[in-house]
């Protein structure tokens, strides 16, 4: 019994999109015919040719004079249901051509094209300029995980970890008649720790991280800059557990900035790395400064069978805190293109973490585990 309010909150975050209708062929036909129209009205442009896959129209940038681009590239993402518009330094035959032959691969995703993306703009704009961090276990998303630590921990070894997060931009914007982007907003997250070795399921650690940022992109180069709030709480039949050890709960909270610069490569490859610093802490004898920096892989080859594909993810800290010691966390497995809510893909991924533990109040203690996870990313 002990596994069952986790496996149903499991469920909910697989199942959820049964409910939810994501973008169909149809819904691509409708949009590449208004796109078309559009830019036969406006600038007088024939550009029957448009390839559109899921919301994603990708603009034969081949075929355009250089004064006619950044207006074609306006009037599309403003058009209703486009998700983000992409220019392809190749003509809309061979886009067409291309398309064809590599039927398996989405469009938006297609990495023998040199393509740029520019999404739509004003308040409370669909997409987001920088990615997810995939493998970073405090970045704000919706998912269920089960952990299996290699010593006991929060007097267990195996935890369920949940946590309900979004990152939502309320303004976006160009700069000038560029296809660079800017964005500001709000993330949020809370991240939760239950342990499966109390009949009760026990509440052990829950963090809330609330931030405003900004982000900018540019090509395949993006920044994410937050000033950010975290702080840390122990669940009362954990506290109730430990009243008669020599158990010490530290009334931790802290504010702090960071900034992370990330470089998308060819072939679905991701670098990134930033640092930070905090300004506001308690216990006040926290040491301010970290960094951040990691790898990732998201194929461009579909697995059609299952409409999946493979995702590799790596991410490192260094804490001042901790002597500089490394935190690494390292998660595998598929997206599922067929399963989305929002925007957002269904990734199951295997886990391994080795490092301070990334649960507040715990942040002196090193662990080690496995897991296996069901996360929603954009």
């Amino acid at each position: 019994m002990c596994y069952l309010r986790f496996v149903g909150v499991l469920g909910v975050v697989m199942l959820l999109p049964a409910s939810i209708a994501h973008a169909t062929a149809a819904d691509d036909t409708y949009i590449a015919g208004y796109a078309a129209g559009v830019l036969k009205q406006s600038l007088n442009l024939d550009m029957r040719s448009l390839v559109v896959r899921d919301g994603v129209i990708t603009l034969p940038a081949g075929d355009l004079k250089a004064g006619d681009r950044a207006k074609a590239i306006q009037l599309l993402s403003e058009i209703p249901g486009v998700a983000a518009v992409k220019t392809s330094e190749v003509t809309g035959v061979q886009l067409t051509e291309q398309s064809t032959k590599s039927a398996q691969v989405p469009v938006d995703e297609a990495l023998s094209l040199n393509e740029s993306i520019v999404l739509p703009t004003g308040l409370l704009p669909s997409g987001h300029l920088f990615k997810p961090l995939l493998a970073d276990p405090r970045w704000a998303r919706f998912s269920a995980a089960y952990r299996n630590f290699q010593s006991s921990n929060f007097d267990g070894r195996d935890i369920g970890s949940v946590s309900f997060g979004e990152t939502i931009p309320f303004y976006r914007s160009n700069f000038g008649d560029s296809n660079a982007q800017w964005e500001a907003g709000l993330q949020a997250g809370v991240f939760s720790d239950f342990n499966f070795n109390q009949s009760s399921t026990d509440l052990v650690n829950t963090d809330f991280i609330v931030s405003a940022y900004s982000s900018v992109r540019a090509g395949q180069f993006s920044a994410f800059g937050r000033l950010f709030h975290q702080s840390s709480h122990l669940g009362d039949e954990f506290l109730l557990r430990q009243l008669d050890t020599k158990f010490e709960r530290i009334n931790l909270s802290y504010e702090g900035v960071d900034l992370k610069l990330s470089y998308e490569l060819p072939y679905g490859i991701r670098l990134y790395g930033g640092g930070g610093g905090l300004f506001h802490r308690e216990p006040s004898e926290l040491k301010i400064w970290s960094v951040q920096y990691g790898l990732e892989f998201r194929s461009p080859w579909r697995i059609e069978l299952a409409s999946m594909r493979p995702v590799i993810a790596a991410d490192v800290k260094n804490h001042e805190e901790n002597n500089w010691n490394y935190d690494v966390s390292a998660r595998a497995g598929v997206e599922f293109g067929n399963l989305s809510v929002l925007g957002r893909r269904l990734q199951v991924m295997a886990e391994y973490y080795n490092g301070f533990s990334p649960s507040g109040q715990f942040y002196r203690e090193r662990v080690e585990y496995f897991g296996l996870g069901a996360h929603y990313f954009f």
